[in-house]
């Protein structure tokens, strides 16, 4: 082959490897259209100090639902015994039955009971008042275990690094980072995805939610993303989260549906959730997140979909599997998938970014969490903050 063929080929093998590298970008960086310019919001600043290592959860505090006793008739007059019969004896062996029996039919009645009855007599038998004790001792004991389980609190900062693998038109590899970073009230998300080396990324994307922690879980207040790539420029947008509204990229303003979360808050909002209300991460359960989008505002419906053991460095690590109940397909959004480990609080060490079956990106724990150094309870400083060009610790 001459030198000008040589050149051809060269010329023909750079441009199909600037159209591969524009399908990975198609992938995870989607097209910028109004609201570009927006500087990124300064980091937190955090010193990550020790490895988190997989736990039991804790369980949840049981739910106390006070019960209005029900009424009860009175009851027909017994036949006065022979002077010469003896009195029946109570059989305490029976006892924990009958209380259980007339505790359940009382939770019937007590549904149905309107509440402002009040009950006509006082129990009829033994049986009856042995059954209301323990009832009551039982309603007792919870209340009691309630008042005295700790109240939730939010975890500490964390950061969790996976290994990036996928598939456009080939293989693509890369490296991704979650960072849950907290600082009194105030929250913020950073999700960091790269397509090659961390230093010289072909395809980069920078997603970070800022916002306040609340009794009711994370509330953003602004989401911002940053896009690089290779023969592109640098591309921001930024949607604004306000008390009764959300303004997109575009400068639209639609209604705050409550509880809405953003593409980088959703999985710690899911953490949240399960943390706080662990009979929800059920197979078969549904959760309806409502999601802010760079276009729109949707209600996005997760679904339990079964359990599954990931190898991971820390070893075998019990997950439940998350899926939107949208089905990816070409040209549509993007479907996030995750995998929420019990034993490392709730987070989840799996996520797949998918756009279709032969065009997704997978993102798997590589290496064991860091956290900063437990809190001593003491008011926080004011954190410093990184600018948005500096590299996180």
């Amino acid at each position: 082959m001459n030198r000008t063929g040589r050149r051809r080929l060269a010329l023909l093998l750079l441009a199909v490897a600037v159209a591969a590298l524009h399908g990975a970008a198609a992938l995870l960086l989607p097209p910028v259209h109004l609201g570009d310019g927006e500087h990124m919001p300064k980091r937190i600043e955090v010193a990550y100090v020790r490895e988190m290592a997989p736990t039991a959860p804790p369980a949840a505090p049981p739910v106390v639902v006070p019960r209005r006793r029900a009424p009860r008739a009175a009851p027909a007059p017994a036949p006065k015994p022979a002077a010469s019969a003896p009195a029946e004896p109570v059989l305490t062996a029976e006892a924990p039955a009958a209380a259980a029996s007339a505790a359940s039919a009382a939770d019937a009645l007590a549904e149905a009971a309107p509440a402002e009855t009040e009950p006509l007599t006082e129990p009829a038998d033994a049986s009856t008042a042995a059954a209301e004790d323990a009832a009551a001792s039982a309603v007792a004991a919870a209340a009691s275990a309630a008042a005295s389980a700790p109240a939730f609190e939010w975890p500490p900062s964390t950061r969790l690094s996976y290994s990036l693998h996928g598939n456009y038109r080939g293989e693509v590899l890369g490296a991704a980072m979650v960072e849950w970073v907290r600082a009194g009230s105030r929250y913020q998300v950073h999700l960091d995805v790269w397509i090659g080396a961390q230093a010289a990324p072909l395809v980069g994307r920078r997603m970070t939610s800022d916002g306040e922690l609340t009794e009711h879980g994370l509330s953003p207040r602004r989401y911002d993303e940053e896009t690089r790539a290779l023969f592109r420029e640098l591309r921001r947008r930024t949607i604004r989260f306000e008390p009764d509204r959300i303004v997109l990229p575009n400068g639209k303003e639609l209604a705050r549906p409550e509880g809405v979360q953003d593409a980088a808050s959703q999985f710690v909002q899911l953490t949240w959730l399960f943390t706080t209300r662990p009979d929800l991460l059920r197979v078969g359960e549904r959760i309806e997140l409502p999601l802010a989008l760079p276009t729109k505002v949707v209600t996005w419906p997760y679904d339990i979909v079964g359990t599954a053991t990931l190898d991971t460095p820390l070893g075998p690590i019990e997950t439940f599997h998350v899926r939107p109940q949208k089905v990816a397909r070409p040209g549509g959004d993007l479907v996030a998938e995750a995998w929420f480990a019990p034993s490392l609080a709730y987070l989840p060490i799996r996520l797949q970014i998918r756009q279709d079956e032969q065009t997704y990106v997978d993102m798997q724990l590589d290496r064991a969490p860091l956290q900063e150094a437990a809190r001593s309870g003491a008011v926080p400083r004011p954190p410093r903050t990184l600018g948005a060009g500096d590299e996180p610790r």
